[in-house]
């Protein structure tokens, strides 16, 4: 049976929901998004930290995960860390927050029907009692996604260059130019996966041309544009300017 992927909106705002069940090949890369994911996997609670590179999978997995990814910039006041202190790295739950408390998740997690709506629920009761996300990073975020310049943004926000890479390196776990590379490589690959030609893909999502849109993905992917969709069994659809499945679950190895 093939590995199966599925996502939907979350009641927490910004949020996607996902499960994942079936083997995790290492050939299919997580690519830099700008989230973060708190997961349950093989009986854990864990935490995807902000990429800066691709993340494969050091072994296939089996069985089956699930995730809320949370949109860039609204993790860190949850979980009561800054993001770049989990940049490029997965980390256990009750690393950042109190083993009784974690183990009593744990348990209420693998007991669940739905795992991904117990992980859902965790991420609202903790809000209720956490100081929401700065608004500005919020605002950062959507400048950069509509392919600002930091320069841009920064004046939009009203911050100085060095006072916005301090408060992104906290929300996003990068600074600024890292995130609007991150967010324009998505922008990117969103075009293409819609049918369009990787030229027009490139110039669209912000890109000066096809041949610097090729370099992003061999800097931040690991890879080709081909190669990628290729691994992730999107290449056809793409050709056919069909929309395919997601599949940017962050999984562990």
């Amino acid at each position: 049976m093939g590995a199966r992927y599925e996502e939907r909106a979350s009641r927490f705002g910004g949020a996607v929901l996902w499960t994942w069940s079936g083997p995790r090949e290492p050939s299919r890369p997580v690519l830099p998004d700008g989230c973060m994911d708190l997961l349950w996997a093989g009986g854990r609670l864990l935490v995807a930290g902000p990429d800066t590179h691709a993340f494969t999978p050091a072994a296939a997995l089996s069985g089956s995960c699930a995730g809320i990814r949370f949109a860039p910039g609204t993790a860190p006041a949850l979980l009561g860390v800054p993001a770049h202190e989990l940049r490029d790295r997965r980390v256990a739950l009750d690393a950042l927050w109190p083993g009784p408390e974690v183990r009593g998740l744990t348990e209420r997690t693998g007991e669940a029907d739905d795992p991904a709506a117990a992980l859902e629920d965790i991420a609202l009761r903790r809000a209720a009692g956490t100081e929401p996300p700065d608004p500005l990073t919020a605002a950062v975020a959507a400048q950069l996604r509509q392919g600002r310049s930091v320069a841009a943004t920064a004046r939009e926000v009203g911050l100085g260059a060095r006072q916005l890479h301090r408060r992104s390196l906290a929300a996003f776990g990068y600074g600024p130019k890292t995130l609007a590379r991150v967010l324009r490589l998505q922008r990117a690959l969103d075009l293409v996966r819609a049918g369009t030609p990787y030229a027009e893909a490139a110039y669209t999502a912000g890109c000066t041309d096809q041949a610097h849109l090729a370099r992003e993905m061999r800097d931040l992917a690991g890879t080709t544009l081909g190669g990628y969709l290729a691994a992730t069994g999107q290449e056809l659809l793409a050709a056919n300017n069909e929309t395919p499945q997601p599949s940017g679950s962050r999984t562990t190895a």
